[in-house]
């Protein structure tokens, strides 16, 4: 695993910098005038209607929207007063945000309120929020990184996913990309994010509790059982090798949507052994490339890694990633609207064997 370089921000924040064998980090004072971190946190509250977690987090009102590239706080700082990175260069670094929607997950033990005491229940925002940056590099992609490059942000992904699950008080570890103007990112510099829930997050709840009905009926794991039968119908598989399956889904919400499955069942990235990793790294590129090709115009997408740790509730679990883009063809596309907002009720509008297809003559 990775040994990062840590480096202290201005307010206090700290920074890890993941560096190839070839390039060792050089950072420098970040002199930036930051306001001290105060006490000021989101709350968690309880919604008796769905029986979720809401996080309200008002102070992510200021975070910085679509600067300019020459105000972007991901961009190298080589003085320390520019940037969020104060360092000539980089080539991977994570931080936790200075605008989070969770935070204070710092070792200190924590647990949600009992949620049936009273309708109206809420907690503190416990938990913890980073962003990773991809490549210093302000105009390049995660598709674009070289496979040395990609190993090393997939390495970054499994320190901070071993490290966050071994918090008090975190739940869930969700390490995610958004890309493109069309799917809502405010920064336009190629990177991500890492959550650290208190709480399971609604969709992952759903889908143990399906794997669990799964496993009583059937006495196997719904996971890979789906994936067996992808494997085994054929028309929806796009790349399969040795280690790794990715496919459209039998029921896709979304107009482009792919999952990638380690042939063998993990958990999470952390239980993947070397050649693995390499090759979770190449076929995540491959994939993420062929997005790229379908249009004239780079794809928008959000990149969901879905871990769970060996505990009751997410034994049944299966690493998987789930890629997903709201752009139905070349110039229109999918929005949230009614059904899908109102109703989490999703209507398709193209077929995934369609969408399989044109992914596998994708290929390059």
């Amino acid at each position: 695993m990775a040994n990062p370089y840590a480096w202290p921000l201005a307010d206090g924040r700290e920074m890890l910098f993941f560096s190839l064998p070839s390039h060792h980090p050089s950072p420098v004072p970040d002199r930036r005038p930051l306001p001290a971190r105060g006490d000021a946190r989101s709350q968690v509250r309880f919604d008796r209607q769905t029986g979720q977690w809401v996080a309200i987090a008002a102070l992510r009102q200021d975070r910085t929207y679509l600067p300019s590239a020459d105000q972007c706080p991901l961009c190298p700082s080589p003085s320390g007063t520019t940037s969020e990175v104060p360092a000539p260069d980089y080539d991977v670094v994570v931080f936790e945000n200075r605008f989070p929607s969770l935070s204070g997950a710092d070792g200190r033990a924590f647990s949600l309120p009992d949620a049936t005491v009273d309708d109206f229940v809420s907690a503190p925002g416990h938990g913890r929020c980073e962003v990773i940056s991809f490549s210093s590099s302000h105009h390049t992609s995660f598709a674009d990184l070289g496979l040395p490059h990609a190993r090393l942000v997939v390495d970054a992904w499994r320190h901070r996913t071993a490290d966050l699950m071994s918090r008090p008080g975190i739940e869930q570890v969700f390490c995610f990309e958004n890309r493109g103007e069309d799917i809502g990112v405010t920064l336009t510099h190629p990177h991500g994010q890492i959550y650290g829930y208190p709480y399971l997050t609604p969709r992952t709840d759903q889908m143990l509790a399906e794997a669990r009905a799964h496993r009583h009926r059937h006495g196997s794991n719904l996971f890979a059982d789906i994936l067996a039968r992808e494997v085994a119908d054929d028309v929806r598989v796009v790349i399969r090798d040795d280690l790794f399956t990715a496919f459209v889904p039998f029921a896709a919400r979304w107009p482009v949507e792919v999952h990638l499955y380690p042939n063998r069942f993990v958990r999470n990235l952390s239980e993947l052994d070397d050649a693995e990793l390499d090759a979770f790294a190449s076929t995540y590129c491959d994939l993420l490339k062929r997005f790229d090709r379908m249009y004239p115009t780079p794809l928008p997408y959000i990149s969901a890694l879905h871990q769970y740790s060996d505990t009751d509730a997410q034994r049944e679990g299966y690493f998987h990633v789930e890629l997903m883009s709201v752009r139905r063809s070349a110039n229109k596309l999918k929005y949230l609207a009614g059904s899908e907002s109102a109703m989490d009720a999703f209507i398709g509008d193209v077929l995934p064997e369609t969408v399989a297809a044109r992914l596998r003559e994708l290929a390059s």
